[in-house]
């Protein structure tokens, strides 16, 4: 056959066919290979987590992605991974150097955005007492140190030369607060902070002090005391909650039976968390339906043989309406400081909102209180009174002078819309009780030379509306932007009450974020896990929490495979037992939304499990 008769759709054999052929051929052979390559890797990677119990989670870790995608991208023949040794001992310290470096930029700006310093006890595994301090701004908490005290008093002298080697480490200019718990010895050593720097304020946590008060309130009482009659009932029904919660939870067959009614689980509450009694009763509220389902079901007869008086009692409570009425008054009335609780109980600033937040709750409290018992105004109601009593004790222990300060400087409680919301309800500069707070700080912290007359002076044209503060504009942003906002846009006409309002409106109002520490501390340093000596354990904190600050401010946070990697795990339904969401999360104590949002992040996943298959 010649040329001229061959089938014009068949390409003639040249050298450039049988090159291109072979190309084709080995492209497709290296395709099939690189997949197979790839699924190893997978398999290896998958093991790796298998083995050792890592948690899935670590999967969304922006580090473990960076960590193969730059292996995958440069060659190194003959790598080794790094040893143990050599992990826990050189790269650690090279590490630590590094975050250091990067928060460099942060700690650049204390001097305008000022520091809190937070500080909180805590005993490690191996019953080690450690002392935790933080420096917290409006960009988040920054871990500083933990300072192992084994074999020191826990005095508030040493407390106090602690709290001096961390102010001065940060720089006493840039502290406005020192912020503790109410213990005796933090609050003696904040005094004696307060004495060696005038300008610095110790600051009782605000979160702990409701807890407290929570506890108070429903706290066992004797029958002897005048209070019984009015109070113990609350500890009943908490303490009734608890026998269901416990009937079920310790029964594996109960358990699985209450799971196919609700979706939700009853929640193992940890005594240390705040509002513990609270959470667990909200909870309960929301699986009243399958607790009823689940004790009128068919299969309940089967397991309540082992412990009828115990099935007994779970079914009368569960029935109970009026038990129910019960746990529906108890979540109502203290409702109100519950809500505060959760807006106090994270890094964000609210300094400037304690003052104002605590007035308007006892107040609330005592309106859902009055409507529960049908009482007027004028009539006295003995629950409401001791409710009152407690609440104010705690409020007076808590009060300080920097709160009168910095709620004096939010823009929006000088508003005639802000005044109207409340009856009687006063701006900052005409309550005496306030007034006299905010000039006892002015004294300490600008003496009594020409600086105090200046600041006295730009308050009262602040307060007054006069000299710069009478615009339109800034009288109308009073009422619509944020505090911090306000005073950058109009506060140039009073220059030193400017940086001392930013300051200030930027601080938090609770030590939550070093409580939330030792949460990570023991994930990290357990008993079981790395046997770590203090000192490493310290640096290996300081890494770990310092990067998380510092992821928290890019981008791929809150968005894309790696988004919020550090929130929850793999049990964020349970509180405690390894499961540290709640003090991981902004919002320590909102359960339910994290709930969704981890839901949401669950969904994400699989539907990209889905697309990758």
């Amino acid at each position: 056959m010649t040329a001229s008769n061959m089938p014009c759709n068949v390409p003639l054999l040249t050298d450039g066919n049988i090159i291109g052929r072979k190309r084709m051929a080995s492209s497709t052979i290296e395709a099939l290979f690189d997949a197979k390559t790839r699924s190893k890797l997978d398999a290896l990677i998958a093991r790796m987590f298998y083995s050792a119990g890592l948690p899935f989670s670590l999967a969304r870790n922006p580090w473990f992605r960076q960590a193969f995608i730059f292996a995958a991208n440069n060659k190194f023949s003959g790598y080794v991974p790094p040893s143990y040794s050599k992990i826990r001992t050189g790269l650690l310290v090279q590490e630590k150097t590094c975050v250091e470096r990067m928060l460099r930029p942060i700690k650049t700006i204390w001097s305008l955005k000022g520091v809190s310093i937070v500080s909180d006890g805590w005993s490690d595994p191996q019953r080690r007492p450690l002392l935790n301090f933080m420096a917290v701004t409006e960009d988040g908490p920054m871990f500083l140190r933990a300072v192992n005290i084994e074999g020191e008093l826990n005095s508030k002298e040493y407390i106090f030369e602690k709290m001096l080697e961390t102010i001065d480490f940060v720089g006493a200019a840039n502290v406005v607060q020192v912020v503790t718990d109410n213990a005796a010895n933090c609050r003696a050593a904040g005094l004696l902070v307060e004495q060696k720097y005038p300008r610095i304020f110790w600051t009782p946590c605000v979160v702990h002090s409701l807890d407290l008060a929570l506890k108070n309130i429903g706290a066992i009482r004797s029958e002897e005391d005048p209070e019984y009659e009015h109070c113990n009932w609350i500890s009943e029904v908490v303490s009734d909650a608890q026998q269901i919660q416990d009937f079920i939870l310790n029964h594996s067959m109960r358990l699985s039976m209450f799971n196919d009614f609700s979706k939700l689980k009853l929640l193992a509450i940890a005594e240390t968390r705040f509002a513990s009694q609270i959470v667990m009763l909200k909870r309960f509220r929301e699986v009243q339906q399958a607790l009823t389902l689940l004790i009128v079901s068919s299969k309940w007869s089967d397991y309540r043989a082992e412990n009828e008086g115990k099935a007994r009692f779970v079914r009368e409570k569960v029935i109970n309406g009026f038990w129910w009425d019960k746990v529906k008054y108890i979540l109502d009335f203290t409702e109100p400081i519950y809500s505060m609780i959760r807006v106090a109980d994270t890094d964000k600033s609210c300094l400037h909102l304690i003052y104002e937040m605590w007035d308007s709750m006892i107040e609330k409290v005592k309106v859902i209180i009055y409507r529960h018992e049908g009482k007027k105004e004028d009539e006295q109601s003995p629950f409401y009174n001791i409710v009152h009593e407690i609440l104010q004790s705690r409020w007076l222990n808590n009060n300080t002078p920097l709160h009168c300060l910095a709620h004096s400087l939010n823009p929006k409680c000088y508003t005639q819309a802000w005044l109207a919301e409340v009856d009687g309800r006063e701006a900052p500069h005409v309550d005496e009780e306030i007034s006299i707070a905010r000039n006892t700080c002015f004294r300490r912290m600008f003496g009594d030379g020409p600086e105090l007359h200046k600041i006295k002076q730009q308050f009262g044209n602040f307060s007054s509306f006069t000299a710069g503060f009478n615009s339109f504009d800034s009288l109308e942003d009073r009422t619509y932007l944020e505090p911090k906002s306000w005073w950058a846009i109009h506060g140039s006409f009073a220059p030193e009450l400017q940086k001392l309002a930013l300051k200030l409106l930027g601080q938090p109002a609770s030590s939550s974020c070093a409580e939330r520490n030792w949460s990570t501390y023991g994930l990290m340093h357990s008993t079981t896990g790395n046997r770590l000596n203090p000192g490493h354990a310290e640096d290996l904190l300081f890494v770990h929490q310092n990067l998380r600050l510092i992821s928290r401010k890019s981008t791929e946070y809150s968005s894309g495979p790696t988004r919020f990697w550090d929130i929850g795990g793999d049990t964020h339904e349970i509180f405690g037992g390894g499961a540290h969401f709640l003090e991981e999360a902004v919002l320590s104590l909102d359960e339910p939304e994290l709930e969704a949002l981890l839901d949401d992040i669950g969904a994400l996943e699989n539907e990209a499990a889905r697309t990758e298959a």
